[in-house]
C-alpha cells in the first residue's frame, strides 16, 4: 500500500499483518550524473527488524516485473525471478491458483554476505498485483532524474 512518511516522502508497505511486513522507502539518487537509484527495504515483525539499502539502475525494472505478473493473472508454470543490481533484494514469484506468492529476499552486501532474510507475501492475481507495481513505480518516480 502506498503511503507517505511524516516528511511527505512516499513509501510502499507490502504484506498483511502477519509474521513479517515489508517497507520500501527513502528513494535517493546518490550520484547526479548516473541513473543509480537507491532505496531502503525494511522487514519487521515481532522478532525484530532487518534493513538494507538496495542499489538499482532506475529501479531495475521491478515495477515492470510485477506488472508482467499482473498481466499473467491466469497463471504460469514454475517460478519467475527478479533481482536488484547488487542482489541485495531478490524477488521470486509463483502462481498458486488465484494468488501470487512473492518471496522477498533481503541480503547483506557482497563480499561479506553474512546474513540473508526471506519472507513470502501473498497477493490476489491481477488487480492487486497491478496496484503493487504502480505503487513501486510511484516510489521510484518520486526521485527526480
Amino acid at each position: 500500500m502506498l503511503d507517505y512518511d511524516d516528511s511527505g516522502c512516499p513509501l510502499v508497505q507490502i504484506g498483511a499483518p502477519g509474521p513479517a511486513r515489508l517497507l520500501l522507502l527513502e528513494p535517493t539518487r546518490p550520484f547526479e550524473d548516473e541513473p543509480t537509484l537507491d532505496f531502503l527495504v525494511r522487514a519487521y515483525g515481532p522478532w525484530g527488524t532487518v534493513e538494507t539499502s538496495v542499489q538499482t539502475w532506475d529501479g531495475d525494472g521491478v515495477g515492470t516485473f510485477l506488472a508482467s505478473l499482473a498481466e499473467d493473472f491466469r497463471g504460469w508454470d514454475g517460478v519467475r525471478a527478479w533481482h536488484s543490481l547488487c542482489y541485495d533484494l531478490t524477488l521470486s514469484a509463483a502462481h498458486s491458483g488465484s494468488h501470487v506468492e512473492l518471496t522477498w529476499g533481503i541480503h547483506d552486501r557482497a563480499p561479506s554476505e553474512q546474513w540473508h532474510f526471506e519472507t513470502t507475501t501473498v497477493h490476489a492475481a491481477g488487480e492487486e498485483m497491478r496496484n503493487l507495481a504502480a505503487e513501486i513505480d510511484t516510489l521510484i518516480a518520486s526521485v527526480a532524474k
